[in-house]
């Protein structure tokens, strides 16, 4: 790679991380607010009458699924909307005619929104060693596997953003769809705890496999394998790389 395209790469990468230097304060003190919100809801109308799950105490058990709730919707949030504006703005052509490869293009704008991603999610964790002692089993591992959701989520957010042809349809996917899969998906339960019908429809959910992987990090433990989870983010890394090549490839909503 070369300097010049070391130096495209970087320019990308620092203006979408100055965009959130902008809203720095409401970026940060947003999911801090929402995490001690739903550790008041949930620790107090749930924890009460549910102390462990799995021999974990509640309120340490849904902290993953807190942090992979925000994450799924930040990371999506801010890719999508990262290459969306060129494209609302028509500086696209700009991006496109530049001396910058689409692997370069993508490894700025992710590379940014998934740095963001990774931010929100360590403040999540902060916040909520305010609340509960979370012990973390295997931090490296946490780190690493957070790092795949949020660069496989912001690659996902990239499609979307490609895709979109108005603000509004830069919403539909990550309320419609992805937040309610995450409820469902195991993030304030364990599925064990499902009637095995359910249990069986659950496991069609490829959240359940991301959500239970970010917890076996922690606790050591989660509803399925950690070797299967890790399958199902690598898959997820593959889909969307493959897509996003097959985007620019053929310039679908890039150049028309």
């Amino acid at each position: 790679m070369s300097g010049s395209n070391v130096h495209g790469i970087k320019a990308i990468y620092l203006f979408e991380l100055h965009r959130f230097a902008r809203t720095l304060l409401t970026g940060l003190f947003v999911p801090a607010i929402t995490t001690s919100l739903y550790f008041i809801v949930f620790g107090s109308a749930i924890g009460s009458r549910m102390t462990e799950v799995d021999g974990v105490p509640y309120g340490a058990f849904i902290v993953p699924g807190l942090i992979m709730l925000s994450m799924f919707t930040e990371s999506i949030f801010n890719a999508s909307f990262g290459i969306y504006m060129p494209k609302w703005s028509g500086t696209i052509y700009e991006l496109l005619s530049a001396p910058v490869s689409p692997l370069e293009t993508v490894i700025g704008y992710v590379g940014a929104a998934a740095t963001k991603s990774m931010i929100i999610g360590l403040v999540i964790l902060a916040t909520a060693h305010l609340f509960v002692a979370v012990p973390i089993a295997h931090p490296v591992a946490m780190i690493g596997f957070m790092a795949l959701i949020a660069v496989s989520f912001c690659l996902f957010g990239f499609i979307l953003g490609i895709w979109a042809k108005s603000f509004e349809q830069l919403q539909v996917i990550p309320m419609l769809v992805v937040m309610p899969m995450t409820f469902l998906g195991g993030a304030f339960y364990s599925i064990d705890m499902l009637p095995p019908a359910w249990r069986t429809v659950t496991l069609f959910n490829p959240i359940v496999y991301l959500i239970s992987g970010f917890r076996w990090t922690f606790f050591g433990k989660g509803d399925v394998s950690i070797t299967v989870s890790m399958g199902a983010i690598t898959a997820m890394l593959v889909v969307c790389l493959t897509i996003i090549f097959w985007m620019f490839r053929t310039g679908y909503r890039l150049k028309n």
